[in-house]
C-alpha cells in the first residue's frame, strides 16, 4: 500500500512573539496549517497580522516560538536552501544584465555552469524575456523586473516558491498580465506557490486556497475553496459566479465592503 504523500508545506500550533522597547508583541497565535504539493495557496489579511512573518517561517528565517514548522516533511530548523523567494521589489543588481541577474542564483548555489545556463534560457523562453536577456535592470518596466526576479527565483527549480507581495508595486494592468503569466507558469511547474496578497481578487483568482487571517495576533479565520477551472482566463473568471462568491465572502470576513483592501 502506498504511503500517503507528504504535505509540502506544514504549520503545527505555531505561534511568534517578540518582544519591543514597550511591550510583548504576539505576531501569530495558533497558525496551523497544510499545503500539497502543487498546491497553490494565497495569505490575505489586514496590514500587521502576521502574512509575511509565516513566510519567514517557512523559509526558516525566522523561528517560532510555539510550534513547529515542517517543509516537505522535514522539519524547519534554519535557512532554508530549498525554497524560491519572491519580494515586493525585484532587487537586481543593477550592473548585472537580466540573464547575468537569473544566473545570480547559480554563482551563490554553486551550479553546474551548464545546467544552469539551459535553465537560464528556459525560463526566459518560458516567461516572455526573449529578445531582453541582455537589458540591464534600468532598460526593463517593472513587469519585467518581476519576471526576471521570478527567473531567478525558480533556477534552481525548488520545491516551494514563497511570494510576498510581488505584484504590489505594479500598476493595475502590468499587475493582471503578472497574475496570468504566473498563474500559466505555476502550471508548467507544479511548483508549490504560498502567495501574501492584499488583493482579494488577485488572491481568487491565482489560488485554490485563500487563508483568510485575522488582525494581530494573526490566526487563520477561514480557509476558502476557490473552485474555479484550472485553466483559468482572466475577463472570464471575473464573471463567474465562483469568484464573485468567494471575493464577497472574504471582503466580509475582513470588513472591506468597498473593494480590495
Amino acid at each position: 500500500m502506498d504511503a500517503p504523500p507528504t504535505d509540502a508545506v506544514s504549520l503545527t500550533d505555531v505561534a511568534v512573539r517578540f518582544r519591543t522597547k514597550k511591550r510583548d508583541v504576539t505576531a501569530l497565535a495558533d497558525v496551523s496549517l497544510t499545503v500539497a504539493p502543487g498546491e497553490f495557496v494565497a495569505l490575505v489579511g489586514p496590514s500587521g497580522c502576521g502574512k509575511s512573518t509565516l513566510l519567514k517561517l517557512v523559509a526558516g528565517l525566522l523561528a517560532p516560538t510555539t510550534g513547529e514548522v515542517h517543509l516537505g516533511g522535514e522539519r524547519v530548523r534554519g535557512p532554508r536552501h530549498d525554497i524560491g523567494y519572491v519580494f515586493q521589489r525585484a532587487a537586481l543588481l543593477e550592473w548585472r544584465s537580466a540573464r547575468r541577474n537569473i544566473l545570480l542564483q547559480a554563482e551563490m548555489r554553486k551550479m553546474p555552469g551548464d545546467l544552469a545556463r539551459r535553465r537560464t534560457a528556459e525560463l526566459i523562453a518560458m516567461t516572455g524575456l526573449d529578445g531582453f536577456e541582455d537589458a540591464y535592470p534600468h532598460e526593463l518596466s517593472g513587469g519585467m523586473q518581476q519576471r526576471v526576479a521570478l527567473c531567478r527565483a525558480l533556477l534552481h527549480a525548488p520545491p516551494v516558491l514563497l511570494m510576498d507581495e510581488p505584484f504590489g508595486a505594479l500598476d493595475a494592468l502590468t499587475r493582471e498580465q503578472m497574475n496570468t503569466e504566473l498563474h500559466r507558469i505555476w502550471r508548467e511547474t507544479g511548483t508549490t506557490v504560498l502567495l501574501v496578497t492584499h488583493s482579494i481578487a488577485e488572491a481568487c483568482y491565482l489560488a485554490d486556497r485563500v487563508v483568510v487571517m485575522s488582525p494581530r495576533p494573526g490566526t487563520i479565520t477561514e480557509v476558502i475553496h476557490v473552485g474555479l477551472p484550472a485553466e483559468r482566463d482572466y475577463t472570464d473568471v471575473m464573471g463567474r459566479r465562483e469568484f464573485r462568491d468567494a471575493t464577497g465572502h472574504i471582503r466580509g470576513l475582513l470588513g472591506a465592503a468597498h473593494g480590495d483592501e
